[in-house]
C-alpha cells in the first residue's frame, strides 16, 4: 500500500485541531488508513538551512487514490469528523465562451489511443500546494498508471500556449522541441539517447521508444506541449506563478484515463477561484468519429438494499441513519421512494473503486465504527469452503499420476520465446502467444502456451540422475484471446515426458488411458461406433502430423461428448532437434492435453 508523507502542522491546521500522535493514530483507524511514522521526536534533516518541519507518513489504502495527497487526506478526514460537507464538484463554462479542444488525430490508435483533459482556472499554489500537486501526478503515474505504461499525465501553463490543441503520432525525427528545464532543442530520437542514463525518466524510455510514431501534443502555434509519457516542453512548464493549468492525459485504457483525471481535478480543484469548480475540455477524436468533454464529475447512481447492509453488519439501521453515516464518507445518499429497502446512493467522481454494494457497506461500516458493531458467532452466514471445479479436477488427475509413479514438477510459467516455438519446431503466428512488453531478461520474453518447454528444461536440468525420468505437471497455459476484454485467457493443461534409454511411448499412452479411465470417459474403438459420425461419447486417438515428434509417432487425442467432437491434447515420440535444442541425449515421450473440457 502506498506511504503519503505530510506536513504535519499543516495537516492538523487544516484539520482544525491538534492532536498527540496517540489520538491521530485512532483517528486513522477509525477511517481505515494507518500512521505509519511521526517524525517529531525523531533527528530531522535541514534544508535551505531550517531543520524540516515533523511529518506524518500515511499509509493509505490500495483503492483509495483519491487519497494520494496531502488535500485528499485532509478534505476526506473533514468530512468524515463532520467538519465540512462532502463538495459538489461542478463543471463550468470558460471566461470567454469558447470551450478548449483538444484534436486526436488517426494514427494516435498506433500507439497512445486514448486522451483526456481539464482546465483548473483562477488556481492559487503556494510551495506546499505546487509540491503536493506534482507528488499526486508521480504516486498516480507509479500506482494507478502502472509506471506510466497505461496512463501519463502532462500539466501546462495555458497561459503560455493557446488552443486549439492537437494530439498527434509523428515520426520521432519529426518533432522538435526544448524538453522541461532544458535550454537545448532536440527531436524525438536525440531526446531518447540524451535521458537513456537518467535515473528519473530513464526508467520510461521504453514505452514508446522502439515504435515508429511518438505521441505528441501541439498547440495552435505547432508549440509542443508534451511528449507523453516521457516528459512534458519547457515552454508551457508550471510555476508559482500560474493562474490557469491545463491538464491533459494520454491513455492505453479508457477507464483509467478518466480515473486519473476526476481524482487530480477534483483534489485541486479546492485552490481555484471557484471551489470545486472545473473547465472542461472538448475532446475530438478522428479515428472513431467521437466528440465528448471532459472530465465527466457527474456522481454515479446506484442503490443498495438496506437489509443487506444491516445484516453483514449486523446492526438495525433506519434508512436515513445509513445515509447520515454514508455522508460521512463523501457519499450524497437518500432513502428510495421505490421500496423501502432500498437506498439511493451517488458515489462521488473520486471513487472508482465502488463498484458493488459490498463496497457501499463496508463504507458504513467505517462511519458507524468497527469497534462498535457487536460481536457474535457467526449463524445464518456460516459456510464451508470449496475449491475451483477446475482446481478439483486438477487435484485427482495430480493424485493419479502421483499414484502412477510420476513425479510433480512446477516450473515458471514464463519461458523464452524460443523455447515456446522454435526449440518445439513451432511458429508463431503473432496470435496465439501473451508476450511480455519488457522482458527484463530472454529468459522470460513470453507466457507458455504448452508445459512441454517447462518439463524438457526439468529434464534437461535433471539429467545426472538415473533415467527413466517420468515427471508430469498440472498448470495453466495462457493464450491470447481478442473477444475478452483482457484479450487473453487462462487455460488448465495436464502434460507429462519420459525420459529413458526406450522411447517410452507405451508408458505414456499407458498413463493417458488412465487418466481417461479416472475421468470416466472410456475408450471408443470402431466396433464401438467410430464411424465419424457415430454418437457414442469417449475418446480415441489419430495419427497426426507434428513438427514437435518424431514422423509416424504421434497421435491426436479426441473427445466426444454429447455427439460433438473436439481434438483435447497430442502425444508422442519427440523429434530429435528438439531433444537436440534441450540438450537431451535420450529420447523423450510426451504427453499434453486440455483438461477443462471435462468440466
Amino acid at each position: 500500500m502506498p506511504t503519503i508523507t505530510v506536513d504535519k502542522t499543516e495537516l492538523f491546521k487544516a484539520l482544525g485541531q491538534e492532536y498527540t500522535t496517540q489520538e491521530f493514530d485512532e483517528l486513522c483507524f477509525e477511517f481505515g488508513i494507518e500512521l505509519d511514522e511521526d517524525t517529531t521526536d525523531q533527528p530531522r534533516p535541514i534544508v535551505d538551512g531550517k531543520q524540516e518541519p515533523p511529518q506524518l507518513k500515511i499509509e493509505i489504502p490500495a483503492n483509495r487514490y483519491d487519497m494520494l495527497c496531502f488535500e485528499g487526506i485532509a478534505l476526506m478526514l473533514n468530512i468524515f469528523r463532520g467538519r465540512a460537507p462532502a463538495p459538489k464538484y461542478q463543471l463550468v463554462a470558460p471566461p470567454n465562451g469558447e470551450m478548449q479542444t483538444i484534436v486526436v488525430d488517426q494514427e494516435t490508435t498506433r500507439i497512445r489511443p486514448y486522451v483526456s483533459a481539464a482546465v483548473l482556472r483562477g488556481i492559487e499554489f503556494t510551495p506546499g500546494r505546487y509540491e503536493s500537486f506534482i507528488a499526486l501526478q508521480d504516486k498516480l503515474h507509479q500506482n494507478l498508471a502502472r509506471q506510466r505504461t497505461l496512463v501519463s499525465i502532462g500539466t501546462h501553463d495555458l497561459d503560455t500556449i493557446k488552443g486549439p490543441f492537437s494530439y498527434e503520432a509523428l515520426a520521432p525525427e519529426q518533432i522538435n522541441f526544448v524538453p522541461l528545464n532544458q535550454t537545448q532543442n532536440m527531436n524525438g530520437a536525440e531526446l531518447m539517447k540524451f535521458y537513456e542514463n537518467d535515473k528519473h525518466l530513464g526508467k520510461y524510455l521504453h514505452i514508446i521508444r522502439d515504435s515508429p510514431v511518438y505521441p505528441v501534443i501541439y498547440d495552435a502555434n505547432r508549440t509542443v506541449c508534451s511528449l507523453p509519457p516521457i516528459i512534458n516542453g519547457d515552454h508551457s512548464k508550471i510555476r508559482m506563478s500560474t493562474k490557469n493549468v491545463l491538464i491533459e492525459i494520454t491513455a492505453l485504457d479508457k477507464t483509467k484515463v478518466e480515473v486519473v483525471n476526476n481524482i487530480l481535478v477534483a483534489m485541486f480543484s479546492q485552490y481555484t477561484e471557484q471551489q470545486f469548480t472545473v473547465e472542461p475540455v472538448k475532446i475530438i477524436s478522428k479515428h472513431n468519429n467521437e466528440t465528448r468533454e471532459t472530465p465527466n464529475l457527474t456522481p454515479r447512481e446506484t442503490q443498495a438494499e438496506l437489509s443487506y447492509i444491516n445484516e453483514c453488519c449486523g446492526l438495525s439501521l433506519t434508512a436515513e441513519e445509513v445515509c447520515k453515516l454514508l455522508e460521512k464518507m463523501s457519499y450524497h445518499a437518500s432513502p428510495s421512494k421505490s421500496s423501502p429497502d432500498l437506498i439511493d446512493v451517488h458515489i462521488p467522481p473520486t471513487r472508482a473503486d465502488v463498484l458493488h454494494q459490498c463496497d457501499i457497506m463496508e463504507d458504513v461500516a467505517i462511519a458507524y465504527g468497527f469497534n462498535k458493531l457487536p460481536r457474535s458467532f457467526p449463524n445464518k452466514s456460516a459456510t464451508v469452503g470449496q475449491p475451483l471445479m477446475i482446481n478439483k479436477l486438477s487435484d485427482i488427475v495430480r493424485v493419479e499420476a502421483a499414484m502412477a509413479g510420476w513425479s510433480e514438477v512446477m516450473p515458471l510459467i514464463l519461458c523464452s520465446h524460443d523455447e515456446n516455438f522454435a526449440w518445439l519446431n513451432r511458429k508463431d503466428d503473432g496470435t496465439t502467444a501473451v508476450k511480455l512488453a519488457n522482458p527484463k531478461t530472454m529468459e522470460y520474453q513470453v507466457v507458455r502456451t504448452s508445459l512441454l518447454p517447462g518439463l524438457l528444461k526439468t529434464i534437461r536440468e535433471n539429467k545426472h540422475h538415473s533415467v527413466p525420468i517420468k515427471v508430469f505437471e498440472v498448470s495453466d497455459v495462457a493464450f491470447k484471446d481478442e473477444s475478452l476484454e483482457r484479450k487473453s485467457r487462462n487455460e488448465r493443461h495436464f502434460a507429462a515426458a519420459w525420459y529413458g534409454k526406450t522411447s517410452g511411448f507405451e508408458i505414456v499412452h499407458g498413463l493417458l488411458d488412465r487418466i481417461m479411465l479416472m475421468l470416466k470417459s472410456a475408450f471408443i474403438t470402431h466396433e464401438d461406433g467410430l464411424e465419424r459420425t457415430g454418437t457414442v461419447d469417449g475418446y480415441w486417438i489419430e495419427e497426426v502430423q507434428d513438427s514437435t515428434f518424431f514422423p509416424g509417432h504421434s497421435a491426436s487425442i479426441h473427445l466426444r461428448v454429447n455427439g460433438k467432437d473436439r481434438v483435447i491434447g497430442v502425444f508422442g515420440i519427440l523429434h530429435p532437434t528438439v531433444l537436440e535444442n534441450f540438450e537431451l541425449r535420450y529420447p523423450v515421450s510426451t504427453l499434453e492435453l486440455n483438461l477443462e473440457v471435462f468440466l
